[in-house]
């Protein structure tokens, strides 16, 4: 039977990290950093120009990804894959199929997390599963360089590396790395304030493909259980 909830703080640690850390997993925070800059976002320092030049007059954006994330001692590592529906400003849907089947989506309100294996959909307020985060501070699309410092960065290979660093201290993500090949966005380095390394490796992407309105909802199931975080 259907359950519907609002979670009390003690409701949210007996879920644990799989429902409650998972909602405002930092790597969510880099799509909807992504997503939320303005398109006509004025590079302030020399390594944004590429970063701008890539963001101008996108809209949409779709990609296959594999993600790796290695501890703070390198002793443990987790592989995901799946895909990215990515819709200008702060919408996005990201699918995993494996190793668990998770579907997160940002509407623009709220972040829903749909656990399929435990039949379960979470949900909270787009803002408060972002506070303290990069992507909160853009969500008033002020200038990015007022949060971030923004510079190349010499990667040692044939990408095209761009550096964000977030000017204020107590935030999930200390660094991401945007690395281009072309006019293509390949890879996203981001390293997190747990000591934790995630590489998304990024395949098949298209740019402004047309997206349907229901990729970006998700709608309340007739079985399983509905948790509200808010």
């Amino acid at each position: 039977m259907r359950s519907t909830e609002r979670l009390t703080s003690a409701a949210k640690r007996r879920i644990g990290y799989r429902h409650g850390r998972r909602l405002s997993c930092p790597f969510c925070i880099c799509l909807i950093l992504l997503s939320l800059f303005p398109a006509g976002y004025a590079a302030a320092a020399t390594g944004a120009e590429r970063l701008e030049d890539y963001l101008k007059g996108l809209h949409t954006l779709s990609s296959r990804f594999d993600q790796t994330t290695l501890s703070a001692d390198g002793g443990r590592m987790a592989k995901s894959k799946g895909r990215l529906y990515l819709k200008r400003p702060g919408k996005f849907r990201w699918e995993y199929d494996s190793p668990i089947k998770q579907i997160i989506v940002a509407d623009g309100k709220r972040v829903w997390l749909h656990d399929l294996e435990l039949d379960q959909i979470s949900h909270q307020g787009q803002a408060k599963a972002l506070s303290g985060t990069p992507a909160q501070l853009l969500a008033a699309e002020e200038p990015v360089d007022r949060h971030f410092k923004v510079s190349p960065w010499d990667g040692g290979d044939e990408r095209e590396w761009v550096e964000l660093q977030p000017k204020k201290a107590d935030t999930q993500v200390v660094r991401i790395r945007i690395g281009f090949i072309g006019k293509r966005l390949d890879t996203l380095l981001m390293e997190d304030s747990f000591g934790q390394l995630t590489r998304i490796s990024f395949t098949g992407t298209k740019r402004n493909p047309r997206l349907k309105d229901d990729l970006f909802r998700i709608d309340e199931p007739t079985g399983g259980e509905f948790l509200q975080f808010d």
